[in-house]
């Protein structure tokens, strides 16, 4: 157990760009560890009015500003990556931060199992902090394939990233366990939940289903081995303009959860939900039009946001279909409203709104919490 956190086991999970930390975190968070995603938070160090706003700017001028006095991220990556004394000036000033917020995430956490994802944990102190280190590992061919066809990326800029950082092989030979992700999701989950069982007693991992009553609406957490019929469900659910397969459905739990509503342990509900960098997602809400969908939604919608405020969510953002979105009373009462992504005045959230986003779709919000990690100064 972490000396830092008492009572808290500490799993140190790097690797580098594009080997799939972020779906192994998933992976561990679906296994009932709370996840830490300390790049996302270098990201909320330096937005408009956080801590590391003016010492960057002071730093590298005001020519990385974009229209809305945001820090360009792109412009600082694309210096930062091509200068290693620009890098380290940068991680001299968000680095104290990122361990702040870190440091908050964890003390008011209600999980055991933590596990902190950072790119460069073996370079900061994050590491003495932990219990194990995880390094997730691929060919750097799958790397540079990935950041082309995820991220757009030219071959020459997706190898000169991978370059710019230290090689696979020290951060290989630094872990404790290694999860090769090159293979399909069903083979790095069989991985991770090997290792998890290592290290986490029963108590430890999410409750998967709520018990029943008759006639009531209840919340299960589906599973990987509920694929088929999480497919099924989102693609009738839906009328067809979510079509999903099983493998779909596996791929897609590399990201998100799914919520099923149940009535008499029938299926009549889903949410396909995720929390990046402490905001709530959920993308697919759907409930059959045979049940009673004022009822069905808020026994679903409370679960999204249990589990949300479980993982110290600040807001929940939901898009929803026409047929939901038309019932603005009840979702009124419940705290949502039907919002822009522009609308939202917190960058991370309006990140999040955009990134998440879904044609035919509308967006409602809510705000969870108050008090922010590395809020506005």
């Amino acid at each position: 157990m972490s000396s830092k956190w008492p009572g808290k086991y500490i799993i140190g999970l790097t690797g580098n760009i594009a080997t799939g930390k972020s779906v192994v975190r998933k992976m561990l968070e679906h296994l009932g560890a709370y996840g830490i995603d300390a790049d996302a938070l270098s990201h909320r160090a330096i937005a408009k009015g956080a801590p590391g706003y003016k010492p960057t700017l002071e730093a590298f001028g005001k020519w990385i500003l974009a229209a809305d006095g945001e820090i360009d991220r792109n412009k600082l990556g694309r210096m930062a990556f091509s200068d290693p004394s620009v890098m380290t000036s940068l991680e001299d000033i968000v680095h104290p931060l990122v361990s702040q917020a870190v440091d908050i995430l964890i003390r008011r956490s209600s999980q055991r199992v933590i596990v902190i994802e950072a790119i460069k944990l073996l370079e900061s102190d994050l590491r003495l902090s932990c219990d194990t280190l995880w390094t997730v590992h691929v060919p750097e061919e799958i790397q540079v394939g990935r950041l082309m066809d995820k991220r757009g990326m030219s071959r020459q800029e997706a190898s000169q990233r991978i370059r710019f950082q230290s090689a696979q092989q020290q951060k290989v030979s630094a872990a404790a366990v290694v999860i090769q992700n090159n293979g399909s999701f069903k083979e790095t989950w069989k991985n991770v939940l090997a290792q998890w069982k290592k290290i986490s007693p029963a108590t430890d991992t999410v409750q998967v289903l709520v018990k029943a009553v008759d006639g009531e609406f209840t919340v299960a957490r589906g599973r990987p081995r509920d694929s088929a019929a999480i497919a099924e469900l989102v693609t009738r659910l839906s009328a067809g303009s979510h079509r999903m397969n099983q493998d779909d459905v596996m791929a897609a739990f590399g990201e998100k959860a799914y919520m099923l509503l149940q009535l008499n342990g029938k299926n009549v509900g889903i949410a396909g939900w995720q929390v990046e960098n402490l905001v709530a997602r959920t993308t697919e809400f759907f409930i059959d039009p045979a049940v009673q969908a004022e009822k069905g939604l808020k026994t679903l919608i409370d679960e999204v946001e249990r589990a949300s405020a479980d993982l110290q969510c600040e807001a929940s953002i939901l898009y929803l279909p026409k047929s939901l979105a038309a019932m603005q009373s009840s979702w009124k009462q419940l705290g949502y409203e039907l919002r822009t992504p522009q609308s939202l005045g917190v960058r991370a959230w309006t990140d999040a709104a955009i990134e998440s986003s879904q044609s035919n779709a509308h967006l409602f919000f809510k705000q969870l919490r108050q008090d922010r990690v590395l809020r506005p100064i």
